[in-house]
């Protein structure tokens, strides 16, 4: 350690303001994260986080997000947005994607060698003093400075000019859609990538809200696997999944509609978005953004996502393709983006996300599947009903369980359409014709409930006169 003598402050690295915490729009992000730089690596394993140095523990962070597509959402939710929670599943294993350094010698200066090569892991590390290995806490120890370099430092009694060091790092290109996509082993058990989503809620017991795999979702097999794990999640759960359309190939709006059939993905709980967003001097995915922005938009109306994230802002700067080429788009040309039942940004009293329908549109047009606050509210209500009632199960079937079950959530609906999030009207009813003997007696009940969404007011016209008459009218003239 360097010698010390004097008084000193330090400013630790925390969050910027308290997080607005969203159940209704949790986010579940499966990518790649620095874990080289975590002090508790999560490997494969869903990581909760409600602020930055919780996800920074289990992921670790880096800037780098071409190669940390984790890190995206990491710095969009907790430092751009401050919404949390976020669960985070990485699928970059230290043991398995890396590749070789080779033996470099490193100057020390004042005890310490600094190894510039990104990604340096601590694991498999061999020092020398010329020809002889050193032994890690007894002649030197390792840490990481503030540009994620991997400082070893000397604590042997002699300290040599130089060092050789050689080891692995990481290697995130290694990652490709296998690893993403994931899958279980019936050998072992074990679970990988999407796959990882189903031990959410037996884990948290938290219902995940918004899927978002960052880069890799404009990959059409990793799309059409996160729109199948988003139904029947736990075999009950329903979610929402934003997908990227891939700016490199597809960089002009009006080719957008190959770039959303190249992925092929129809399903109306699957959002599509195109381009990327920059906010401040950063680069992000749009579904890395989305989701946060989401999130607060919902808790701005009382945690439930009856508003639409749209015309929302996006704190960004700028909207811009992979190779960083400006997207300008004026009213008419989003409009175009939007009929292709895919969502975008405008600059217009800042930048905002603009974009009502869900991939499902234009070939569903129906109220219940095209927009994306009509989807997120059948999702959200049907995840709410199975967490409120699940206690019921087992009870036994008495007229008090209708009874009890029927007043509470008729009440739950009336204090919805009382803070405007539904139309008056929705209901739950137990229909008798649907109760059959042969059913009850099998221990099947069955409840009918009426429930719809408002429609976003996506075009507001206003019809102006020109009227001479006036003017005469206002000056006292005759005709």
């Amino acid at each position: 350690m360097p010698y010390r003598h004097r008084i000193d402050t330090a400013e630790l690295e925390d969050e910027l303001i308290i997080p607005q915490v969203s159940s209704a729009a949790v986010q579940v992000v499966v990518g790649t994260a620095p874990v080289n730089l975590a002090t508790d690596p999560k490997v494969n394993e869903p990581v909760l986080a409600y602020t930055f140095s919780e996800a920074k523990k289990a992921l670790g962070y880096s800037d780098d997000f071409a190669n940390y597509t984790i890190c995206e959402v990491m710095d969009a939710a907790f430092r751009k947005f401050a919404v949390a929670p976020v669960i985070f599943i990485n699928v970059l294993d230290p043991e398995t994607h890396k590749t070789a350094v080779e033996e470099t010698t490193v100057t020390v200066t004042n005890r310490q060698a600094v190894m510039k090569t990104a990604g340096m892991l601590k694991a498999g590390l061999v020092v020398k003093n010329g020809s002889t290995a050193m032994t890690l806490d007894t002649d030197y120890t390792l840490s990481f400075d503030e540009d994620r370099n991997l400082v070893v430092t000397i604590i042997a009694e002699t300290s040599p000019a130089s060092i050789k060091v050689s080891g692995y790092k990481l290697n995130p290109a290694a990652i490709t859609k296998t690893q993403i996509i994931g899958g279980y082993n019936n050998n072992t058990g074990e679970e990988t990538g999407l796959e990882v989503i189903r031990k959410i809620f037996p884990r948290f017991g938290i219902v995940p809200g918004i899927l978002t795999v960052p880069k890799f979702s404009s990959d059409p097999d990793v799309a059409t696997v996160m729109a199948a794990k988003i139904h029947s999640l736990n075999g009950v759960f329903n979610m929402f999944a934003v997908v990227d359309l891939d700016s490199s190939t597809y960089k002009i709006y009006s080719n957008l509609e190959s770039a959303k059939s190249a992925i092929g993905v129809v399903d109306p709980d699957v959002l599509m978005l195109w381009p990327k967003i920059k906010i401040g001097t950063k680069i992000y995915d749009y579904s890395a953004v989305w989701p946060s922005m989401a999130a607060v938009t919902d808790a701005a109306h009382g945690d439930v996502p009856y508003k639409l994230p749209s015309n929302e802002p996006l704190n960004a700067s700028a909207a811009l393709t992979e190779d960083e080429t400006l997207i300008d788009l004026d009213f008419a040309q989003a409009e175009f983006v939007n009929s292709l039942g895919i969502a975008t940004a405008i600059h217009f009293n800042g930048w905002r996300a603009w974009g009502d329908e869900t991939a499902a549109y234009p070939g569903d047009t129906s109220l219940k599947n095209r927009y994306i606050s009509s989807r997120r509210m059948c999702l959200w209500y049907r995840n709410h009903f199975i967490l409120t009632y699940v206690s019921k199960v087992d009870d036994p079937m008495r007229p008090q369980l209708v009874e009890a079950v029927v007043n509470s959530e008729n009440e739950f609906l009336n204090g919805l359409a009382a803070m405007g999030a539904i139309p008056a009207g929705c209901r739950i009813v137990y229909d008798e014709e649907r109760n059959i003997a042969g059913n009850l007696v099998n221990g099947e009940i069955v409840f009918s409930t009426d429930f719809t969404a408002w429609p976003p007011a996506k075009y507001i016209l206003n019809e102006i006169r020109f009227n001479p008459a006036l003017i005469s009218a206002a000056l006292g003239g005759t005709e």
